[in-house]
């Protein structure tokens, strides 16, 4: 028994998180119903789900970090969810996606990653009209790939492009499947709560080899085979819904080893074995916490280590071991995929020094060659993948960072066959760096390339494009048949050194800091400084671009680091000449996006410093004035907005009997300057109105009500009559009430006037935002209808719906309206021309509800809804092309409707639902990505209802630009929205520009009706007596512009008088090259190397 007490070596394997800035942000990923991971990674790339449909893949190197563009390059092959992906084992740069579209498609990922989008594969193949949920590659042969869908497993071989094998006994959907190591069988588990063992090379009977009945849930399971033993491991729910993990033993397979039973959560168990050190971590889908266990092949079996607690998880996976730091003892690295971040959570063995490597941590690992096929494992053949050691001294170039071969693998024209290699042109796993000299000089025609297709097989059909420099490579990069090699980094720096002597070259990309870089992003070698001058703070350049205001265009999602040699002998950039660019208009050159391409086309075209100058000035001021987009993101002047409650003496308390039975087109609380109207629960249809002047806490009793004596669909103030309130009933009738001054003081059940709009129940009613007297009614008929109040007469009817209507809303124009429907449909109307949409576009895939909005002057419309997995999400839509979406953004899983309230002068989006505590803020900007998130408001307890005033009634000098009514529970409460301001006793008239006046009439119904338009006069809101801020800042701004002006024309006098006073200036300061370091007592450069 003194093996139970043998102390494990990874028991106290720790997991490490990095900070924030070295994980992957600012990603969106969505939440899907799929039975993959949603991330995969290769020891040179990692790959994940993007945006809130899933259909896009983003794919990053391994060691990237950072804020991530939504404009990034992304792969764009599939036309509905990928529903798994995986890379091949032997190769790093070659990807196999499957989706809901019935499609497996083979992506060849460039060596230095993404630079464009993708959109063509290397290779498709087709289930047959049924989804794909599955898809892998064969651990020991290489160029076969297998997926499932419903009940099928089908294998691929990826260099003929052929199906060799398919088999549908399975009867319910295949849920997960794993080889074993050794490649000989594979384990599945269906979703008729059985698992099986699969041999698909089996020449009599079935395939099918063992069957046993596994958890008793028809919910996602999952299995992974252990290694290469005779263990699988399974996990899943069982018919109590617990979460289960079962170890299963083939030679016994209908009793369960051992079962492990964890909790009740309904997260997917997503279960990650490392072979080699028997650890598992089990991530579960929507958990916040990674298990760790070490799996054992006696009682107990699972040993529980040290439990990771952090964001909630959408997908992990496993990094492949040749990419980890053994020399940090690292044992494990687990990718964490969350809603926003992909987070590497790094697990370490404690160690008292980690100067050594500890050869007990790392046993022989899986390699990265075979000389397997696919073709050959078909015919029977077994042969194990070679081990490879983990000890940076066994192998060719130490502990340097791994990074793939660069460039593609050239044809050899004497082979006779054709391997999967030379069909795809993908790196070389890490850990290698061949020398392809030798296939090189095998190359008899001179660098000609020729494909000669196997005997007897058909001829490769997928291309291979070889880019042939036209510049002679030096000569330590190439052979004598001018074949490039894969040089290390020190190489290829010294080779680019000596390009820089040569050619006056200035600037150069450091093309291995996304690879191979594990400390941070500006890990540079010490004979490279930044060519920058004063570095500012980021509050500083952030005001620069504020005060700017103009659109910077990123054309690459990541941007080259400028960077100056030391000792380079032509230096045409120096401090003294970026010094007149000092200031609040100073640039730095670190900040700028500038494409590597077009930079070096500038060098090697000789336009030297002054068109690296140019370069620069175009870069940051080549565009329209457009919203502020820069290398900080949105920067928008409403970015840190605030929301205030008001003081409690300005509340509605001991409010009751709220109605919970409002229809959800119906907003359920209204509020104007003067009054509010709540539903009441109860008989009679009864609305309480309560008087804004008179706050503080209702009286015990009957509250004093409109009895409408049916049950309500929705109401609304007339937006200029404070005294008008309109009410839809189930019965078809509108019910116009008029409030008096003083307010209710008993019970009501006469209404001013009654509108007899439709047969039918009424789903909702809308007033013209322009035009007096003009009510829209929309009805479960599926019709709309416009009336004019003056006359109660019917004057349009607006038809073409083909299911329930879930909102209209009208233009700021208000010549046109804007529908969503049930049958996920957007249709624009012009109710005066035509009672048929003159636009249709698409619209939320839910059925659960929708809400729709106009944005930037009519220009753009905003849709609030569910995605068909119910989650909830914001798109923005061209108002001429309603196709598709310009951007969507998903924010949770939630079953209240998403409410939008626009504030047209400073261009936010307030959205929130019934229920919530949240009141998410965005920008809707007329450039990508349209939509930008801005600070959250969270209220303290939830609401019910909210409600915005109009733009007159907001205090300016307090900085207010916008102001609402929250209902809750039992109170009404006012919420002020500011912007925090330095000066706010100046009017703030960059936040609040002229206004459009909504809240009176600007033509009456009879001039509406006869298409006698008139635009909204504007007003300014500024009060008398108060001073702008433009007057104030007008003075220095325009000195500091007239002073420091980037790339202002100067005349050859000022230049040379500039430069004579900087020179005598500088001639007169000490200047020294020696470091305080300098004088201090260093390491040997021996020691470093030991």
């Amino acid at each position: 028994m003194a093996w139970r007490f043998k102390a494990s070596k990874y028991k106290n394997a720790a997991p490490i998180v990095p900070k924030a800035e070295a994980c992957v942000r600012e990603i969106c990923v969505g939440s899907y119903q799929t039975y993959g991971n949603n991330i995969a990674a290769s020891a040179a790339f990692m790959a994940f789900n993007w945006e809130h449909t899933g259909s896009s893949v983003a794919v990053l190197p391994l060691d990237d970090c950072g804020r991530k563009s939504k404009t990034m390059p992304l792969l764009h092959g599939h036309t509905d969810t990928v529903t798994d992906l995986k890379f091949s084992p032997f190769h790093d740069g070659l990807l196999a996606t499957a989706s809901q579209d019935c499609l497996v498609k083979i992506w060849h990922i460039p060596e230095k990653g993404l630079e464009q989008s993708l959109s063509d594969p290397e290779a498709v193949f087709s289930h047959k009209q049924r989804r794909v949920e599955t898809v892998g590659f064969h651990p020991t042969a290489d160029g076969l790939m297998y997926s499932t869908a419903a009940g099928c497993v089908a294998l691929f071989d990826l260099s003929t492009q052929k199906e060799i094998f398919s088999n549908n006994e399975h009867p319910e959907v295949i849920q997960s499947a794993s080889w074993r190591e050794d490649g000989s069988v594979l384990a599945t588990s269906c979703k008729d709560k059985c698992v099986r063992i699969f041999d698909p090379r089996a020449t009599t009977g079935s395939p099918i080899q063992m069957t046993a009945e596994s958890h008793q849930s028809i919910k996602d399971s999952r299995v992974v085979w252990l290694g290469n033993q005779t263990r699988i491991l399974t996990t899943g729910f069982d018919a109590a819904r617990l979460r289960q993990v079962i170890i299963r033993d083939i030679r016994n397979f209908g009793i369960p080893e051992k079962t492990l039973e964890l909790d009740c959560s309904t997260g997917v168990l997503m279960p990650l074995f490392d072979a080699d050190t028997n650890m598992l971590f089990l991530a579960g889908k929507g958990d916040t916490t990674i298990n760790y266990l070490e799996v054992t092949d006696k009682d107990p079996y699972f040993i529980e280590g040290l439990r990771h607690t952090g964001e909630q998880t959408k997908g992990a996976c496993l990094v492949p071991k040749r990419a980890l730091k053994v020399m940090e003892a690292e044992v494990n690295r687990v990718l964490q995929l969350t809603s926003n971040m992909v987070i590497p959570i790094m697990y370490q063995v404690p160690r008292k020094t980690y100067r050594d490597f500890h050869a007990d941590l790392y046993p022989e690992t899986m390699g990265y060659k075979t000389e397997l096929v696919a073709g050959e494992w078909l015919n029977g053949s077994n042969q194990a993948v070679p081990k490879m050691s983990l000890d940076p001294a066994k192998r060719e170039h130490g502990d340097e960072p791994i990074i793939p071969r660069l460039g593609p693998k050239p044809f050899s024209s004497t082979s006779g066959d054709v391997s999967f290699d030379k069909v795809f042109a993908v790196p070389l796993a890490p850990g290698s760096h061949e020398n392809i000299s030798s296939v090189g000089q095998d190359n008899s025609s001179g660098g000609g390339l020729e494909i000669i297709p196997t005997e007897g097989g058909p001829k490769p059909d997928l291309i291979v494009n070889i880019e042939i420099k036209a510049r002679a490579p030096p000569p330590a990069a190439a052979t004598g048949n001018g074949v490039q090699v894969s040089l290390t980094t020190s190489e290829r720096r010294k080779s680019s050194a000596d390009d820089d002597e040569s050619s006056d070259k200035i600037f150069e990309q450091n093309s291995e800091s996304s690879g191979n870089s594990t400390e941070g992003e500006e890990r540079v070698d010490g004979n490279l400084q930044r060519a920058t001058s004063t570095r500012s703070s980021i509050a500083e350049r952030r005001r620069l671009y504020e005060s700017r205001s103009k659109s910077q265009v990123d054309e690459k999602a990541q941007s080259p680091v400028p960077l100056r040699r030391e000792h380079s002998k032509v230096e045409p950039l120096k401090v003294n000449s970026l010094q007149p660019l000092q200031g609040n208009n100073a640039i730095d050159p670190k900040r700028i996006s500038v494409p590597e391409g077009k930079l070096m086309e500038e060098h090697r075209r000789g336009n030297g410093s002054a068109s690296a100058l140019g370069l620069k000035k175009s870069a940051t001021e080549a565009t329209f004035t457009k919203r502020t987009s820069t290398v900080f993101g949105k920067v928008s002047k409403f970015r840190h907005l605030k929301g205030t409650p008001g003081h409690k003496s300005t509340h509605i308390e001991n409010l009751r009997n709220l109605s919970r039975q409002i229809p959800g087109e119906c907003n359920g609380f209204h509020a104007n300057q003067e009054r509010v109207a709540v539903p009441l629960s109860g008989p009679g249809g009864k609305i309480a109105i309560f008087e804004l002047s008179r706050p503080g806490r209702l009286m015990d009793g009957v509250i004093p009500s409109l009895v409408n004596g049916s049950n309500i669909m929705d109401f609304q103030w007339d937006p200029f009559d404070a005294q008008r309130l309109a009410v839809a009933c189930d019965d078809g009738i509108v019910k116009l009430w008029h409030i008096d001054a003083g307010g209710l003081s008993e019970p009501t059940n006469t209404p001013a006037g009654e509108l007899t709009a439709h047969l039918d129940k009424i789903y909702f009613i809308r007033f013209h935002p322009l035009a007096a007297d003009v009510l829209l009614t929309a009805s479960y008929d599926m019709t709309i209808k416009l009336w004019d109040l003056v006359t109660l007469s019917e004057k349009c009817s607006l038809s073409g719906h083909t299911d329930q209507i879930f909102d209209f809303a009208w233009s700021p124009c208000g010549r046109l309206g804007a529908t969503v429907c049930k049958d996920g449909k957007i249709r624009v109307y012009n109710p005066r021309k035509s009672e048929t949409p003159i636009r249709e576009g698409n619209g939320p895939v839910g059925s659960r509800g929708a809400r729709i909005t106009w944005a930037l002057d009519g220009q753009y419309i905003v849709c609030t809804g569910f995605d068909k997995v119910s989650e909830r999400q914001i798109s923005v839509y061209n108002a001429q092309k309603l196709a598709a979406p310009l951007n969507t953004a998903s924010l949770d899983v939630s079953p209240s409707i998403l409410i939008p309230f626009y504030d047209e002068d400073s261009s936010t989006l307030f959205v929130t639902g019934k229920g919530d505590s949240t009141i998410y803020c965005y920008e809707i900007t007329d450039e990508e990505p349209y939509i930008c998130p801005l600070s959250h408001h969270r209220c303290t307890s939830l609401h019910q209802g909210l409600s915005f005033l109009t733009k007159n009634h907001c205090d300016v000098a307090s900085v207010e630009f916008s102001k609402a009514y929250r209902l809750t529970n039992t109170t009404i409460e006012p919420l002020s929205f500011t912007v925090p301001r330095i000066k706010s006793e100046l009017f703030q008239d960059d936040l609040f520009p002229p206004t459009r006046i909504t809240w009176s009439a600007t033509l009456s119904a009879e001039d509406w009706f006869a298409s006698n338009d008139k635009a909204a006069p504007k007003i300014s809101l500024k009060p008398e007596g108060m001073e702008t801020l433009s007057s104030i800042q007008q003075g220095p701004v325009a000195a500091k512009k007239s002073e420091h002006q980037f790339g202002g024309q100067k005349s050859d006098y000022e230049i040379n008088k500039q430069q004579e006073i900087q020179k005598s200036v500088s001639a007169r300061m000490e200047f020294t090259t020696k470091l305080e370091q300098d004088d201090m007592e260093g390491v040997d450069e021996n020691e470093w190397q030991e």
